[in-house]
């Protein structure tokens, strides 16, 4: 079933287009992509089943292309655009975050990390380098684990941070279990790498712990 073909008071486009895209569900967003169902299911019923099956937009759009093949409804041409849409989301904030203090904005970094990192079935630990007013430099996944742990080198952490001449850093990993709660093992490796960054006077500004819905940020819990 085309869009064109829904109720009009189920059409997406009318309603992003009346009452902009906040207004819309996430299942409607994706049916914008899509454009069109497959037979026995309308778009906006093939969107939902995407999400379910995927775990959301995030989980859909960080999917592997291995995991996507066979999708029936999602073509080669409809995933390009999923994956098009997402890459367009993270260059918009990494721009903003080179042009502006990062911390201007904590919720922008947790965002831009959530996209980067959210839906990951394995562990990253990543790190975003700062300049001396605090915009990005650069932001480096440097250490990939198992679902559990992953073992993260200080030695080189510091090694990336003079070799991009930061100021500052932010570290970040993911929970691939979906839960955004710092463990003590956290704590334990913030405090080790703020000291090894802290004998080349690199400021650790931040830890955040990304899950899949929400990011948590060692700063705002008072555990820097």
């Amino acid at each position: 079933m085309l869009l064109k073909d829904l109720p009009q008071d189920a059409r997406p486009r009318e309603k992003l287009l009346s009452l902009g895209p906040g207004a819309l569900a996430d299942a409607e967003l994706l049916a914008l992509l899509l454009r069109t169902g497959v037979r026995g299911m309308s778009v906006l019923q093939l969107a939902e089943h995407l999400l379910e099956r995927f775990g959301g937009i995030a989980g859909l759009l960080h999917a592997e292309a291995g995991a996507l093949d066979g999708v029936k409804g999602l073509g080669p041409a409809k995933r390009a655009e999923l994956v098009a849409v997402l890459e367009l989301a993270r260059r918009a904030l990494a721009q903003e975050l080179k042009a502006r203090p990062a911390f201007a904005s904590p919720d922008q970094v947790k965002d831009y990390l959530r996209l980067q990192l959210g839906a990951r079935d394995h562990e990253v630990f990543a790190v975003l380098f700062l300049d001396a007013q605090n915009r990005l430099l650069a932001l480096e996944e440097l250490f990939r684990g198992t679902l559990t742990q992953t073992s993260v080198y200080p030695r080189e952490v510091v090694k990336r941070a003079l070799a991009h001449n930061a100021a500052a850093v932010i570290l970040a990993h993911n929970h691939p279990s979906g839960v955004a709660e710092p463990s003590r093992a956290d704590e334990y490796l913030t405090r080790t790498l703020k000291q090894a960054l802290g004998l080349v006077d690199v400021q650790v500004l931040d830890h955040i712990v990304v899950g899949r819905d929400q990011a948590v940020s060692f700063a705002e819990r008072g555990l820097l």
